[in-house]
């Protein structure tokens, strides 16, 4: 199963991203438990995150991430999906 790596960057004021965080990070947690989520989080220089996915495809992933509450309350100005090869490490 390709892995992809995603990256959000926020064009939310910082209030409306403490807003939806919470209900954000609930739809990551669940799917941590189901396996397609890898990895998330914040970059620390910039509004902007960077999440670790496994997943059948890339339009998959794409439709997946439509559903994210944060991108649903418009807190997203770009997304950018990219099929990554991980060599070394956990996910290789």
């Amino acid at each position: 199963m390709p892995t992809f790596a995603v990256k959000y960057f926020y064009s939310a004021s910082p209030e409306h991203l403490a807003e939806v965080r919470p209900i954000h990070r609930e739809w990551l947690a669940d799917r941590l438990a189901d396996g397609t989520l890898l990895a998330s989080g914040p970059m620390v220089d910039s509004s902007s995150a960077l999440l670790i996915w496994k997943f059948d495809s890339l339009k998959g992933l794409a439709e997946l991430l439509d559903h994210d509450p944060i991108d649903i309350a418009g807190c997203i100005g770009e997304r950018v999906i990219e099929e990554w090869n991980p060599l070394f490490g956990p996910w290789s």
